[in-house]
């Protein structure tokens, strides 16, 4: 897949998109970024941090996979921002960050279409 290119198929479908970015197993972008001019609300240091933290969650729920099926997203509803997570796969992960007044449903069913279209 190319990554960049989905990525910003995602910055594309929705201006409440702020960020979209996929990551593999090793927390090493592959592809996506910012939204043009925008700023991010967090440090390089910061988000390499949060970045970690969601691989290291993706590595735990793939284990819960045994008993309760693979996830497909998870969200994280913050006072400034919503962050999506979701899992492409055993080898890459999506994060996407919104404004908060986003609908909830309609990015994922946004994200999980152009992820479906992308497949080779």
């Amino acid at each position: 897949m190319d990554y960049e290119n989905f990525c910003s198929q995602i910055l594309e479908s929705n201006p409440k998109i702020r960020f979209a970015t996929v990551y593999d197993q090793w927390a090493v972008r592959v592809g996506g970024g910012m939204r043009a001019g925008l700023t991010s609300l967090l440090s390089e240091h910061k988000e390499n941090e949060l970045v970690t933290l969601s691989i290291i969650d993706w590595k735990a729920r793939k284990e819960m996979s045994k008993w309760l099926g693979k996830t497909k997203y998870t969200l994280a509803e913050y006072d400034l921002v919503k962050r999506f997570s979701f899992y492409l796969g055993d080898d890459h992960l999506l994060l996407v960050s919104t404004e908060k007044d986003v609908d909830t449903d309609i990015v994922v069913d946004e994200v999980i279409q152009l992820y479906y279209k992308n497949q080779n």
